[in-house]
């Protein structure tokens, strides 16, 4: 039997949430800026425990405010990914009031925090910043280099299961 699972992609725009969709579901990646209007709707089956199942990635438009998401856009989630741009302050400076929204309307709902473009880390940058309590078991992923990409789409997809 084949499971589906809605997963949602929440972050500010150009934060690379589109690439991080084509390099897990297509196994590709390209330079070129693709601007989401709406929502843009990717399915890529994985097996997990021997069970197959269908992650339905909604990759939906970047927005400054997860509160200005649509809320139809977010019905029916079973997962929720949010992605930020390490080399882009702005993206992550209002990270605890975001995941904060997330947990007070969506409480039950798994999530992970996903910090995209970790190929542009800086030492320094990375040890800094993203030492605070928020960032305690993010992912670093890099749609460019494909590092931790399909490992994060694989956990959020074990935690849709629990």
């Amino acid at each position: 039997m084949n499971i589906a699972k809605k997963v949602v992609l929440l972050g500010h725009f150009g934060v690379g949430k589109t690439s991080l969709v084509r390099r897990f579901v297509d196994m590709a990646f390209s330079e070129e800026y693709l601007v989401t209007v709406g929502v843009h709707i990717k399915k890529k089956t994985v097996t997990i425990n021997g069970e197959d199942i269908s992650l339905i990635i909604w990759d939906i438009e970047g927005k400054n405010n997860i509160e200005e998401a649509r809320k139809s856009y977010l019905l029916g989630s079973h997962a929720f990914v949010y992605v930020f741009d390490v080399s882009r302050p702005e993206t992550y400076e209002n990270i605890e009031s975001e995941i904060a929204y997330i947990k007070e309307h969506f409480n039950s709902i798994p999530y992970c925090i996903v910090g995209n473009k970790a190929d542009l880390f800086t030492k320094d940058f990375s040890e800094s910043f993203f030492d605070k309590e928020v960032f305690k078991n993010s992912y670093f992923t890099s749609a460019k280099t494909g590092d931790n990409v399909e490992t994060m789409f694989i956990e959020i997809a074990q935690k849709t299961l629990s």
